[in-house]
Order: C-alpha cells, then structure tokens, then sequence
C-alpha cells in the first residue's frame, strides 16, 4: 500500500529574500542565530551560505546588528543608521538615513574612530529632551565616507612623507608612501591619499596615488573640496556612450504628437556665464489678465528611466557649483546641447501654460509636451539695463523682444505681490559673487547684485512649479514634492523674547504663520534691528527637502509644490517631467501607459536626493570658505569694517560689509574684562565693565591670523571702548 504521507507534496518553502528574513526577526521579536534563521525558516542546509551573506549584507546595511552568538534588529536595539557630520568643535551629528527620524547627538568622546562624512550605526542612549537632539555612540562604522583623502603635504620623513588631510574635521596626521616614485612632492602641495592602517589615535598609514599642485592655486582647493565630499568628476562609459549616441539635434520624428509653439517669443534669461537653458519663458496680454508660457527642457524624451544616463544621474543628484567650474548631472552634449535652449534652434520641451486674471492670480493652466525656439538669448543684467533702468542702447539692441519683457515684468510685479500678501518669506541677504583676474587669482569678493529682472524669472518659475504640483494632485498621481517644515519653535521665541524686551510692541504671535513673519521681517526693515531679525529668522528655519508626502512650503506660504524647472541639474525636476508625462497621456486617446513609481520608491529617491543636495550646499559653502581664505592672505595687519553676525560662549564672529568674509574674535584675546556668553538674549557681557555684543553690532577689526588648515580668520577689536556698548543700554 502507498505510503499516503510520502506521496503528498512537501509545502514550498517562500523565496529566499532579505525581506523575508527581516519579517522574521520582526515577528519573534528577539536576537537570532544564523542557525535559528534557517531552522525558523524551514530552510536547507545547503541555504546555509546564501543566509550568511544575507544576513552580511544586511549588517552592512544598518538593518541588523551583529552580536555575540548572533543578530539583532537595529531599530529594536535603538539603533539607527546614517551618515556622521562631525561639527569644527569635535562634537558630531548622525543624520538617519530614514528621513522621518531626527538627528542624533554624539559627544566626541562617542565617536571613537568614525570620520566626518562616514556611514555608521548609532546607538541612542535614552529619549531627547526637551528642545534637544537625541544623544548617541557610535558602535560600528558600516561604510567609510571616503576611500581617498586630500591631504597637506607637511615634509618627508626619510623615503615616506608626513602629511595631513585637508580637511579640518579630520584631526590625524598620515605618514605615507607613493605609490608611483615619479610623483614630486614638496610641503604645501595637495595630494591624494589612499588610507590604510591605524597606528596610535592620531596617526595612520597610507599612501599617496596623485599629485594635485599647490595649495594656493584656485583650482587644486576646488578638486580638493571636490573629492572631499566624493563628488564624482568622471561620467562612466555606459552613460558618456549614451549621451555620444544621441542625436545632435531632435528629429522629425520627435516633433510627433507635439504642439509646434516655434512661432511664439519665447526667451531665456540666466547669468551672463550661463552654458545651459533649461528653461524660456513668453508673456501675452489677455483682455482680462495675462497668459503665461513657461517651457522647460525636456530632458526625459532622451534619458529614459533605468538608463546609464538615468542611473548616473541619481548618483549624482544634482549640478555641483564652484567659482571656476561645474560638476554637471548630465554630459555636456546634453546639459549644453540637446537639452539646452540655446537661441534659434528647435528644441523638444515640456510647456506650463497658465491664464491669470488682472491682479496675476492664475485662474487656469494646461500642459504639453512641445517644441519651441528660443528667439534671444538675454541676460538678467541685459533686462535689468532695457526694461528697468530703459537704457536706449541696449533697447535698440534687443528691440524684438522689449514689448514682450514689459508685459513680463508687469506680470511679475502682480504676482510677486500675491506672493508677498500670503506671506511669501525674502531674507534680505546678501550672497557673495567671487571674480578672478585674467591669471586666475581671486581679485574681489563682493555680494551679489540681484534685481528685479532676476526676481522677474524666480517668480514665473515658482508659478510654474506650484501649478504641477496642484495638477498632479489633482490627477490622484504621485509626486515627489518640494516640502518646507514649519521653522523651530523654540529659536522663534527666543527672537521674540529678545526683540520684545527692546521694544514693546513686538509680541510673540499666538499662530507662527509665514505671514507673521514676514511682518516682523517688514517692521524691522531699515532699522538697527533688521540684520538681527533677518538672521535670526533664517537659524530658526528648517532645511527643504523632497517628499512624495506632500506637508507644503512654509518659507514660499504654499500649499503645493514640486521642482519642475531644473531638470537638467536637479534629478527631483526629471522624476517629476516623468510623473507629468504620464499624467497627460492619460487624458489622450492613445496615451501610453508609463508604470507609476510606488510610494517606497519615491521615498527612498526623495532620501536619497536630499542629502546630495546636502553634499552639494556643504562643497559650495567650503569652497567659497577657502576662496575667502586664500584672498585674505595678503592682508593681515589690515583694518576692517564689520558687524557682529554669530555669538558663541567662546568668541563672536564678524562679518566684514564690503569684502564678504566672516572670522572669530576669540575672547581669549580679549584683556579688558571677563565675558559672559547670555544664549537667551544672544549677546556676550562684561562681567566688571557692564560692556556688551550683540548681534548686528557695527564694530572695526584688524585682521589678525589667516589659516588655510583651519579654514579661519582670527580677528582683534581695533576698539573695545568703542565698539562695545553698555549691557544696560539693551535690556532697559
């Protein structure tokens, strides 16, 4: 007779993934063996190989900790995973890789051996208190943030070289060897280094791959800052070969199913070095209102999803920006070619259309896919000349299209003032432009000149913006949005506390509003307060980020928003090109239908985006830093005009008005009294003479001290009787 038990089909065991054998840890809610996976699993002991590496990769992954007689899961051990930001005062941060968890605190003595930039696991020691992130340790280093380290050259030891990483948040000395005996070396000159063995806590071994040059040439600080921050330089083959394989310009064929707008005026306006037009713009008088055209490149025709290009694209996330070059997204044959709207040229794009009423309130919009020819190629100090300051020459130079950029700025104006009226924040700040002499050399510093005829393209672009955002939503399709928290509470009551003890008709609003704020930012404009007021709005601001969850922008007061612009140089705008496209062919008879990337896709995108950004927004602001640096060289012994704009409990920083450098007065260098650091009114006090500092403090300094190694400029009051004030002159 049969044996009916054997003859039954055995029950299949699920496909062996890492999924699954996280559920697993999950759903017993304790540490397991490699042997209990498999057991608990049902699974062969020729599986015992391939749970290894799982259980490998996932260690490395951050979602599972290894401990002694086997695994534990991260987030139940408290333990979170993400990359070290290790701050210039030794202590450092762990910004989660899981976007919805705040950062976590790690005292220096916490850190143990991890680097600024590393990726590790934190364990978190009890709850955050108030006001305060969560505090941290460091138990295990997954990935090192760098496989390569600039490095000082310092002087050679025999047939080995002393050197130092240029980076001042890596405290360690390397003693190298080189790898090719051809490189000459001499002190002051940038290297590569690759790092090997740790020797004693403030030295390792390593060797030196690549002379970059002298430490005082522009150009080798910015391969420095570059490879600091492991922005990639090189294209791979896979995507340069895409790139070389697509047409010159766009076919026939691609003019297919599109709406031909060759005819309409349409124009760019970018900086006058500007290489790549992502976008052009055309404003038509209505009857009753305006219509606005605002086409983009299309750069989603040519890079298709999964692609080399695509792939590269991500990685990289976005255009980097220095003084003297770009790290483009994209290949030049695209970025300043096929996708650029250079003038009279057809170029394929993707066009916002929106009718608005008289006051510029947008009443209708409508998109397409098109394709256009930009009729001038203009620059914003071209505009600025013709339209606001109506120079005659350059009018006549431009004079086909001046009537359509006065309807332009009309428009503008309108909409700039709804946008003010909801309560739209502009920080009155000025930004530093670095200019170079015909050798190279960094000749001034100066702030940036930004007028209307730039504001005029800002505010067409944040229409064009917030109007997919609203169509997307309004079409049940997923989008990748460009969210702005709400600022930090607590900062806001200290500016209020602060400006209220001064003047008593400042009181804290019972609702923050951006609309509440743009009013104090308002009152206080032209008066001593302003500076104060402007920065200490800006500290009490969270950072924008990317989201499929839409929480909306409290900086522009808006409800719904999405990159859309820029794609080109920001990787958001092409994913949100993509989601547009689908949209609009689903409303055609013969649209296509393009898969919808789940909501875990796009979150992991949005993560991953964000802190290249972060990359992006820390490489420019130590570039310019070491530009400064570099500048301010010559010119120690050298009196300047400042004003106070950061106090800490050791020191306050000065920024200089014209030059647009920032250094430290250290209070060690200050004899005259003892000092005490007040946080809840941001001033610093003489303990004997009543003196004080405050933010927005005009005072005159001398350069003291320059140093590249630190990135600092180390100022002394050139007049502490004059440049202090009495303590009781603030707070009565």
């Amino acid at each position: 007779m049969p044996n009916k038990k054997r003859n039954q089909p055995r029950p299949s065991t699920p496909p062996l993934y890492e999924g699954v054998i996280l559920k697993l840890f999950k759903e017993v809610q304790r540490p397991l063996s490699r042997a209990e996976v498999i057991r608990q699993l049902s699974l062969k002991k020729r599986d015992k190989h391939i749970v290894k590496d799982m259980l490998k990769d996932l260690v490395r992954k951050g979602k599972l900790i290894r401990i002694r007689r086997g695994y534990g899961l991260a987030e139940a051990m408290h333990c979170i995973t993400g990359r070290l930001e290790i701050q210039r005062q030794g202590f450092g941060f762990v910004i989660p890789e899981d976007s919805r968890r705040k950062d976590v605190f790690v005292n220096q003595r916490d850190i143990g051996e991890a680097w600024h930039g590393d990726r590790v696991v934190v364990s978190v020691l009890g709850e955050p208190k108030a006001g305060r992130n969560a505090e941290g340790r460091i138990i295990r280093i997954l990935e090192r943030g760098r496989k390569t380290l600039p490095v000082k050259i310092i002087k050679k030891m025999g047939k080995e070289w002393l050197c130092r990483p240029s980076d001042p948040k890596l405290a360690f000395g390397i003693i190298a060897t080189l790898k090719d005996a051809s490189i000459e070396l001499k002190p002051g000159d940038i290297a590569i280094c690759v790092p090997g063995e740790k020797m004693d806590p403030a030295m390792w071994q390593g060797e030196i791959t690549e002379l970059l040059g002298s430490e005082l040439d522009i150009k080798v600080q910015e391969a420095l800052v570059k490879s600091n921050h492991n922005i990639r330089i090189r294209f791979p083959s896979g995507s340069v070969n895409q790139a070389e394989g697509l047409p010159s310009e766009p076919s026939e064929k691609d003019y297919a199913d599109r709406r031909d707008l060759t005819a309409k005026q349409f124009v760019t306006i970018d900086g006058a070095t500007a290489r790549d037009f992502d976008d052009a713009i055309l404003v038509e008088r209505l009857k009753k209102g305006y219509r606005l055209w605002v086409a983009i490149a299309d750069v989603a025709h040519y890079v298709g999803e999964g692609s080399p290009l695509d792939k590269e694209a991500l990685e990289r996330g976005n255009s980097y920006y220095f003084p003297q070059s770009v790290v483009p997204m994209f290949p030049e044959r695209l970025s300043n070619g096929l996708c650029s709207l250079n003038p009279d040229v057809k170029r394929l794009t993707m066009v916002v259309c929106m009718d608005t009423d008289e006051s510029g309130r947008t009443q209708s919009a409508s998109f397409s896919q098109a394709v256009i020819q930009s009729h001038a190629r203009l620059t914003y100090t071209q505009v600025k000349r013709a339209i606001l300051d109506r120079d005659e020459e350059v009018r006549r130079q431009i004079a086909p299209v001046v009537p359509m950029l006065e309807v332009a700025e009309e428009l503008a104006r309108k909409i700039n003032i709804l946008r003010s009226r909801r309560g739209s924040l502009d920080f009155d700040l000025p930004e530093p432009e670095v200019f170079f002499d015909v050798a190279g050399e960094v000749s001034e510093i100066r702030p940036k000149q930004r007028t209307f005829a730039n504001q005029l393209i800002e505010e067409f672009m944040v229409a064009a913006n917030e109007a997919v955002a609203h169509y997307l939503i309004e079409q049940d399709m997923p989008c990748l949005f460009r969210i702005h928290p709400q600022a930090d509470e607590d900062k806001l009551k200290n500016l209020f506390r602060m400006l209220s003890r001064t003047d008593k008709s400042v009181v804290m609003p019972k609702e923050i509003t951006p609309k509440k704020l743009q009013m104090l930012v308002a009152s206080m404009r032209g008066t001593d307060k302003e500076f104060i007021v402007n920065r200490m709005l800006l500290r009490s601001m969270k950072q924008a980020k990317y989201s499929p969850e839409n929480e909306g922008h409290f900086g522009l007061a808006s409800d719904e928003y999405a990159h859309f612009t820029s794609p080109i140089r920001r990787y958001a705008d092409l994913v949100v090109h993509r989601l547009l496209k689908t949209a609009i062919s689903r409303g055609s008879e013969d649209g296509a239908t393009t898969p919808i990337p789940g909501q875990k896709k796009l979150q992991n995108i949005a993560g991953y985006i964000s802190g290249r950004e972060r990359v992006a927004m820390n490489a420019e602001r130590e570039i310019l830093k070491r530009v400064t640096v570099l500048y301010m060289r010559d010119k120690v012994g050298q009196s300047f005009h400042g004003v106070v704009s950061h106090i800490t409990d050791f020191g306050f920083y000065v920024e200089l008005k014209d030059i647009m450098a920032e250094g430290l007065i250290r209070l060690s260098s200050m004899d005259d009294d003892y000092y005490t650091y007040w946080p809840q009114r941001e001033m610093l006090v003489g303990e004997r003479t009543g003196r004080a500092f405050t933010l927005g403090q005009s005072v005159d300094v001398v350069l003291d001290e320059v140093s590249l190694e630190r990135l600092e400029l180390n100022f002394s009051l050139l007049s502490v009787v004059a440049a202090a004030m009495d303590y009781k002159d603030l707070i009565e």
